[in-house]
This record gives C-alpha cells, structure tokens and sequence, in this order.
C-alpha cells in the first residue's frame, strides 16, 4: 500500500499562487475606473448641471407670441378714424410631432363644425388635400410609372403624382373645400406658431360647436382676432392706407427689414401711408407664452409670460367732418368740369388745406382719372406724389425773391410792361394784350398776373445782356439763382411732411446738348411755367406768406399716446411741436408788397384781376390764381403728333387775410384752356366756408 505525503497550506503550485493577483489586478482596474466615472460625473453636476438642465428645458419648452390689437387712429377731435375691431377667432398651435396625417385629420374633423365661404381653395391645395390622405397618396405613387419610380428621384416622382392627380379634376364638396383651406393653413403653420383658422364671420354656432369638441381637436383653440374699421366711413383710407392680412404678410419688398427686427412671414404690417410711416408705434408688442411639449411633441402646458401691449394710438391733426367736406366738394366741383368737357382731358384734382401757423394739416383730398375711360378713384397723397406746372399761383414768391435781394425794393419795384422778343420763338408776354399797360409796380403785377414784369424782374436779378430780337445772354448760374429762391418757400424740394412717398418735383433741363444754357427756359421759369411742384408744396409756399415769413414743416400726426382699456380716453404720451424749417429774411416792407399784391388779386379794382369772383367771402381771402401750358400725353399713343394744348388750373390762399388760420392750395390739372372757367376758385370758396362754418369763426 502506497501512502501519498499530504501537501501543506503553503506548498501551492505556482499556477493556484498566481489567480489571485489576476483578480485583484482586474479589481483594481475596475475600482479606478468606476473612481474615475464618478469623478466625471460630479464636475459635470457640479460645473455644468445648470447648464445642461436648461439645454433640456430648452429642447421641450418654446415661447410662443401672439398679436395684439393695432393702435387706434383719431381726428383732431377725438373722433374714430381707424380702430382695430375684436372679433373671435379659431385659432390653432402647431405641435412638434404634428404629421401630415394628424393635420388631414384635424382638418376634416373641424371642417364638421365651421365653414369658410370667404376664400376658394386653389388647384394646388385640392391637390396637397387630397394627397394628405395616406391611402390615396399610396394609391396615386403605385400609379407612377415604374421608370420615373427606377430613378428614386423624389422631386420627379412627387411632380408625377400630383400631375396625376391635377388631370383627375377632383370636385370637393363645401365641406371638403374647407377643410382643404384648413390643411392649408395648418401645413405651412411653424412649429410652436399660433395661427387664425378662422377670424371672419364667425358665428355663435360655429364657437359652441368647436367649443364642445376641442378635446377631439388638438392643437385647436378659440380665440381673439381684430381688423381695421373705419367708423367715420372709409374715404379716410386714401391717406391713412392698408395693413397687410395675414394671408399676404410681410410685403416682400421689405421681407428682411422686418424679419430681422422680429416680424413673423405672417405678421400684418402697414403697407402704405400713414399705417406704413408710424408701423413701429402701431404694431404694439406681441403677447408672449412658454409652453412645454411632452416626450411625443404635443403640448402640454402653457403658460402667459407677457400680455402684450396695444399698439400706439395716434391723434391726427385731420378733422374728420371737415376732411370729408373737402373730398365731397372737390368731387362735385371736378364732376361739373368734366361734364361742361373743361376736364375731358384732365388725369384728376387735388386740394391741400394747413394751418399756416404750425404746419398742420387741416384737410387733404385729391382724385385720379383715366381720360380714356373716364374713370376716377381717390387718391389723397397725390398732393405729395404728384407734380406740376403751376402757373402764375408761384409769382409771390417771385417777387419776394426780388425784393430780399435788394433787385428792387418797396419804394422802387416798377418795370414797363413791354414784351420780350427772342429770335425764333413766339413773343413773351402776358395774358392780356400787349399795350394795356405803360408799366406796372410789383403789387399791381401780382394783380394782373404780369408775366413780363417777371420777365424783366429775373433778367435784371440774373444781370442777363438783353437785347430786343438778339440772343439773351445770361450767366450759367441764373437757373440756380431762381431755384434757390423758390427753394426758400419749399417750392422745388420735399417738405417733410410726415407720408411716406413724398417727391420734390420735377425741375427742367438747364442747358441744351452743347452745354449752352437755356436761356428763354429762365424767363419762363420766372413766371412758373417750367420747373413742377406738388401741392403740398404750394400749400407751404402760401402757408410762408400768410404767417409772415416762416416755413413750416407740415405734419399730420399730432400726438401720439395709449388709449385707456374701455375705449373711452386717451393717455398722450408725445405732442407733436411746430417745426420752423427756415425764417425769410425780408422787411415787413418787403413781406406787406406780396401780402397786399395778393389781397388785390382778390379783391382789387383793375378788371385783369384774376379772383375777383372770391371777393364776396367771408372772412376774407387773399391768394394768387395761375394757370400754365401743357399738352395731353396719351400713354397708348406716346407718339402722337399735334397733342391737344391744355392748361394747369391752381389757386393758393390763406384766410381771414389779416390773420390768417388757414391756408389752400388747389390744383385742376389738364383743363381745356377755352373752358377753364374758374374751377379752383370754386373750390377754395368750399373750403374757406366751410373750415370757418365748422369752426364757428367769424371774421
């Protein structure tokens, strides 16, 4: 029997030895890495926790804003020109996981409840309706042909499937036509973004019955919505011009202008006038709310961060009932031009009215016509976009020129009253003939409405070399020494009124093809018949005469301010002051020769008077009265020879003379010089009366 020698606890092979150092090599391996991971993660907590949390809160929570009401526009009385009226609306908040299917669902499940008679679904929309049903998009792409599917191009197959469904003519019931214009609407809606389902003529029935159903409506809500009205009737438009509707959005001429400084694509904005000019203080600020998403995108809580601010409201220096007074008068009195065929030729009429004082606009009408199809339309800021020859109505501002530049003077301003003979042209002379005068002062100039005694003022202010049936020579200056001078009342350059779209006129040619300058062109211009203004220049030409000197900056907008929530009260904010844009440095000598040329316009005893027939007004007027030359453009034949000759009828005022507290400028473009009659005269008798009728002022 063999006996086998039992091994000690220490006699271990070198294989049993070595399995525990392996095990705690690894051990500690796995201890320094766990070490290490825990180490991470407390300097991640500790340095950038917050940090992280707010990444998380940021990927499952959005601010979303919505409108608010746009500021109110009031007449200088407090009266409502523009408002913005609330009505309800159906609303509608687009989710991060909203799918085409969800929004073809949505879209006929509310179809059930409201309809939208105000708008037509387009071709393409029936198209992308009838596709965002799963089962015919399937069935239209299995119609594909397989060649044009073996390209795998997505922009060929997609052109493919909807040209399959276009040669279909799908015929959609009322129904169905609305919830296309919904699925429209709610497939180009951004995520997160609230949009207007319906914001117009919404019933009482249509809100209970969405109301009723909103839980089966996701996304879908009943809200609040405005849109302008007008209570003081709606000819205020042309002045005060449009908002843009959600549908057309921003106007894409100013896309990046408004993107960059907030505007949503379907934001309303000012497109046009006042609405335009003042967009910054009328839009408001928007309300905003935070809302939080669950896991699978929906909505789940919402919450209001800011209300929102009402937009400006802005107090115009326009009085409504006397606003509408000019526009109905200047209608009727064009009317009766055209129908005694004074204005079978005319492309409209526009009238301005301003406080010559502060530069305020009291009243602003103008009218457009297409002679070829005697069509008129409304169009106010034609007395800042449209220009002119004048006439006779700018020699005030002639003969004040001449007078501050020492030309002649109070007690020496007499010219003789003989033509001006220029080779190769006709004579130039005035409108009375040659011979009724010897010679005429500076006020009886204005009187008579002499064009010579402008002639030969601007001949002697220029130091031109003239000689009877010679060549005038002038220095190459002599335009721009008149222009200047017209300049200084704010003929020829923009006023500054507070419209957009304001133009300086047009100023002709001063030099001919050598370079030589266009010297009888100088003469003309001396007398108005050359350089266009606008009315709103002419108004602020006259405005300067009647308070002594000063050009006033004209304005419409007086204050702005907010209106109180019911409505009812106004809070100003800013006051609008007047502006002197430049002070005439004349003597009151110098002022009273063209204040008293002007009153005897109207109401002087020489029978070449030209607005005799204001004399009778009360309280009385004073003002100068022009025509000018100009010919008939027919756009549809721009080449036409033998153009028939009109004139520019106009007439500038200011009344009570002494003290004056309104100024006009009125224009009758294109009249038939033998049937002019006295069409501005008439109209500025209008407003006179009626400013002072209104005001209940007496002279």
């Amino acid at each position: 029997m063999k006996f086998f020698k039992q091994k000690s606890a220490d006699d271990k092979s070198p294989k049993q030895s070595s399995t525990p150092i392996r095990m705690k090599l690894i051990l500690g391996i796995i201890f320094v890495l766990f070490a290490a991971l825990i180490g991470q993660l407390a300097y991640l907590q500790i340095g950038y926790g917050s940090r992280f949390k707010a990444e998380v809160q940021k990927a499952n929570s959005a601010v979303v804003s919505s409108q608010v009401p746009r500021g109110v526009m009031y007449d200088s009385k407090g009266r409502t020109l523009v408002g913005s009226k609330a009505s309800n609306a159906i609303t509608y908040t687009k989710s991060v996981s909203t799918t085409t299917a969800d929004s073809y669902q949505i879209s006929n499940s509310l179809s059930r409840y409201i309809r939208i008679k105000s708008e037509k679904p387009t071709d393409q929309q029936v198209v992308d309706y009838y596709l965002g049903n799963k089962a015919n998009s399937d069935r239209e792409l299995a119609l594909v042909p397989k060649a044009i599917q073996k390209t795998q191009d997505e922009e060929k197959i997609n052109q493919a499937v909807q040209d399959q469904v276009r040669q279909r003519n799908i015929q959609l019931t009322d129904r169905q036509k609305t919830a296309a214009l919904i699925f429209n609407k709610i497939s180009g809606a951004y995520t997160l973004s609230t949009i207007y389902l319906k914001n117009n003529g919404l019933t009482d029935k249509e809100i209970a019955e969405v109301g009723e159903h909103l839980a089966d409506l996701p996304g879908v809500g009943i809200g609040t919505d405005w849109r302008r009205s007008y209570p003081n009737g709606s000819s205020i438009k042309s002045i005060i011009g449009s908002v843009s509707t959600e549908k057309t959005g921003l106007p894409s001429d100013d896309l990046q202008y408004y993107l960059t400084n907030g505007y949503s694509r379907n934001d309303r904005v000012g497109t046009s006038y006042l609405e335009k000019e003042y967009e910054p203080l009328l839009k408001g600020t928007k309300a905003t709310s935070k809302v939080w998403a669950k896991t699978a995108g929906n909505i789940e809580q919402s919450k209001s961060v800011y209300s929102g601010q009402a937009g400006a409201s802005l107090v115009l220096t326009l009085d409504a009932k006397y606003q509408k007074s000019v526009q109905k008068s200047l209608e009727s009195i064009y009317a009766a031009a055209i129908a005694s065929g004074a204005a079978h030729y005319s492309n409209g009429a526009y009238a301005v009215a301003m406080n010559p004082k502060t530069g305020a606009i009291l009243a602003v009408a103008g009218i457009s016509r297409d002679p070829s199809k005697n069509k008129t339309t409304r169009n106010a800021l034609g007395v800042i976009n449209q220009s002119f020859v004048m006439g006779s109505a700018v020699k005030g501002a002639m003969v004040a020129g001449g007078l501050i530049n020492k030309v002649i003077s109070p007690s020496s301003n007499v010219f003789p009253d003989t033509p001006v003979y220029l080779p190769g042209t006709p004579i130039k002379k005035s409108v009375y003939p040659v011979g009724t005068f010897g010679s005429l002062d500076a006020e009886s100039a204005l009187e008579v409405s002499s064009n010579i005694y402008m002639m030969h003022l601007a001949m002697k202010w220029v130091n031109a070399k003239y000689v009877p049936k010679q060549d005038i020579r002038m220095p190459d200056t002599a335009f721009d020494t008149i222009r200047h001078n017209f300049n200084m009342f704010g003929l020829g350059q923009k006023t500054g009124v507070d419209l957009p779209g304001e133009i300086s006129g047009i100023q002709g040619r001063s030099f001919n093809e050598q370079g030589h300058i266009l010297s009888g062109s100088v003469l003309d211009l001396s007398y108005g018949n050359y350089d266009a203004y606008t009315p709103i220049q002419m108004a602020q030409y006259v405005s300067t005469i009647a308070n002594g000197g000063y050009r006033m900056q004209p304005y419409v907008v007086q204050s702005v301010g907010r209106t109180a929530s019911n409505g009812k009260k106004i809070y100003i904010d800013y006051n609008k002051k007047p502006n002197v844009q430049l002070r005439v440095p004349w003597t009151k000598d110098e002022l009273n020769i063209v204040r008293q040329g002007f009153w005897r316009v109207v109401h002087g005893t020489n029978s070449w008077g030209t607005a005799h027939k204001l004399k009778d007004v009360k309280p009385a007027i004073s003002g100068k009265s022009g025509t000018a030359q100009t010919f008939y453009f027919d756009p549809n034949h721009p080449n036409r020879k033998n153009p028939p000759e009109l004139v520019n009828a106009t007439f500038v005022g200011y009344a009570p003379s002494n003290n004056a507290e309104i100024a006009t400028a009125v224009v009758f473009p294109g009249l038939d010089p033998d049937l002019e009659g006295s069409y501005t005269l008439q109209m500025t008798r209008a407003m006179v009366q009626n400013y002072f009728k209104l005001h209940k002022k007496r002279n």
